[in-house]
């Protein structure tokens, strides 16, 4: 095997060219192995992979977790084929594993990258959303490590349609983030055909302008205008991000497939790929290592010595959970210096504008832009920060394809949605989320959570800045008597049983605003000699099973839940979930939600109308002890 090591000048052209054949090749010879794979969308860029990584890449590949590498994102995640062929190159994946295991059940070399990979951020392959990922890390890079790492995004022209490519590139101008770097493999074909826009070139140029980028056009398989396009781009003058627009031919290498639609996605057969691989000057095993980072540390503030209180409330004291989430961000903030917030410019109704205001240096706006929202949450998780991103929970259905991808980019990501349900009232459904606890639930490995008052929302904030993985707080608009004192925990996965005796007849459930529905119905049910056990079920997912099965056993399997969600996936379904798994039998169960179409009104209105306020519960409980 030869091996090319060393520091950035002693990487010639000459043998980048040797390396971006073997990119090629390797990319060939891994898809056919494997029987599937994109090796003509790979082998249009490996020309700017082999300069890039040779040359500019300033990367540590024995410690991929070094704070001061430089991150390399393939926005372009179909790709994969050349990226593990990079890391073929740079000695970290050896042929036999690139051969034998890419896209294999069980291996590492997934179809599209992941980081089970150490060497890869975030997981890509849903297009548009590398680059929005890359912001976050790029903010992180700029405002808060302040460290030169520069973040370098390989882009697919088809993506380029994607509305989210255009939210990073603005939100990349507004923040001045020169570190961060977008190139383009411009190779004018997509899955099914032509792309929107071809070679155009003049139009992407004019496109990434406008939204504030220098832009540079160079030809994608000239490595000297590569060359000089990329030391331009890591310079970091100025204050803008960088575009490179790489003028690209796919397949490009082999005269059988080179800008032929009908091979997007396509592994060469065994005998074509020989074909290639020859017309390409055969197998090849450089290693090739290019400049190392500049071994800096980050620089990050110590804990403070003076921490502040965590908010207290008043038991009857009427607070908002939106409030007391605001409340415990601020809190939380001064005691750890690595906790962010972010926003989609309605942190006055969030209340994360408490922490805007305390600690501007960890606080971004991204407006109106709920993709980019999520995306600058994952990048800022990346560099291992604590985010939580705030907006009205109607609007976090934008982004949910972001926050699908999080998950399985293994991200810890903090969201609330505030604003939920019908008890919002005269906004009207527009702005009624009534959808987000099944859109959460369905994430894998979530965390879904509800509070009811302000000392539960700030203990559950508490206990979100602990938990890996995705967690969401599902937070109410108007205020509602704090129901706990200061004593009182709420470990995820728990509940609490408001009211219960040995006599119970019913059982009513409830989260968030329902809860004190539930209270009032079960005080009703008192005036006419019904015990009634109450639930406040904070903890949606995981959801406390022994408590539900407690409550079947003790009330003869007599429940109403109560929720401001639709039918679909919410309480009722994570209840009725849980014991079905546990194989409870004689289960009667009275599911109240919001099963029509809402409009504006008070909250006592479209509660009362939803069927799902303190009147219609008490009949509900009525109505099982009379079955």
């Amino acid at each position: 095997m030869t091996s090319i090591q060393g520091p950035l000048t002693d990487i010639d052209l000459a043998t980048t060219r040797k390396l971006a054949a073997q990119l090629r090749v390797d990319s060939i010879r891994s898809s056919t192995s494997a029987g599937s794979g994109h090796p003509t969308s790979s082998m249009s860029a490996a020309d700017i992979l082999a300069v890039l990584v040779a040359r500019h890449l300033r990367y540590d590949w024995d410690t991929p977790h070094a704070d001061d590498n430089d991150h390399l994102i393939f926005s372009k995640g179909h790709a994969s084929p050349l990226l593990y062929s990079v890391y073929k190159a740079v000695g970290v994946v050896s042929d036999q594993e690139l051969m034998t295991e890419y896209r294999r059940f069980g291996r590492r070399l997934q179809g599209h990258p992941t980081p089970v990979l150490p060497w890869v951020d975030v997981a890509t392959g849903s297009l548009g959303q590398g680059l929005p990922d890359a912001v976050g890390v790029a903010l992180a890079g700029k405002y808060l490590d302040h460290l030169p790492y520069r973040v370098w995004v390989l882009c697919g022209d088809s993506e380029m349609a994607e509305g989210s490519i255009w939210e990073a590139l603005d939100k990349a101008a507004y923040y001045q983030l020169a570190n961060l770097v977008a190139i383009v493999d411009v190779n004018r074909l997509g899955q099914r055909g032509p792309t929107e826009l071809g070679w155009d070139l003049d139009a992407y140029a004019r496109r990434a302008a406008a939204f504030g980028a220098r832009v540079l056009t160079i030809d994608g398989h000239d490595l000297d205008e590569i060359d000089a396009a990329l030391s331009t781009a890591a310079d970091g003058s100025g204050s803008q991000p960088t575009v490179i627009l790489a003028r690209t031919i796919k397949g490009r290498g082999f005269s059988e497939v080179e800008d032929h639609e009908g091979w997007h996605g396509k592994p060469f057969p065994p005998d074509m790929a020989e074909r290639a691989i020859t017309e390409l000057g055969g197998e090849s095993n450089l290693v090739v290592r290019g400049p190392l980072p500049t071994s800096e540390s980050p620089s990050r503030p110590a804990l403070p010595s003076d921490q502040p209180t965590w908010p207290s409330y008043s038991v009857g004291e009427e607070v908002a959970t939106s409030k007391a989430y605001g409340d415990a961000l601020l809190a939380l903030g001064g005691r750890n210096p690595r906790v962010d917030a972010l926003d989609g410019e309605v942190s006055n109704s969030t209340h994360a504008d408490e922490f805007a205001k305390a600690y501007p240096d960890r606080y971004f706006e991204m407006f109106i832009a709920e993709q980019q929202l999520i995306a600058s949450s994952v990048g800022l998780s990346v560099r291992h920060y604590i985010p939580f991103a705030s907006t009205f929970a109607a609007f976090l259905s934008r982004a949910y394809d972001f926050i699908r991808m999080a998950a399985i980019s293994q991200a810890n990501l903090r969201l609330v949605g505030s604003h939920a349900g019908v008890e919002i009232g005269a906004d009207g459904p527009s702005q009624m989320a009534l959808e987000d606890l099944a859109m959460m639930r369905a994430v894998q490995g979530s965390t879904v959570l509800y509070p009811s008052d302000g000392r539960s929302a700030v203990a559950l904030v508490q206990a979100m800045a602990e938990r890996p993985g995705i967690s969401y707080l599902r937070t109410t608009r108007g205020a509602y008597a704090v129901r706990y004192d200061d004593s009182e925990e709420f470990p995820i996965g728990g509940s609490k049983v408001l009211r219960s005796s040995a006599d119970d007849a019913v059982t009513l459930i409830g989260a968030g605003v329902t809860l004190h529905q539930c209270l009032a119905a079960a005080d009703t049910l008192a005036q006419d000699g019904i015990p009634a056990r109450v639930i406040d079920l904070y903890s949606v997912k995981p959801i406390d099973t022994a408590t539900l099965q407690t409550a079947v056993t003790a009330t003869r399997g007599r429940l109403v839940v109560a929720e401001d969600h639709h039918p679909e996936g919410g309480l009722g379904s994570a209840v009725a979930d849980a014991l079905l798994a546990e194989g409870t039998q004689d289960l009667q169960l009275i599911h109240l939600s919001v099963r029509e179409l809402p409009g504006s009104g008070t909250p006592a209105e479209l509660l009362g109308a939803a069927g799902i306020d303190a009147q219609h519960i008490a009949s509900a409980a009525r109505a099982l002890l009379k079955s």
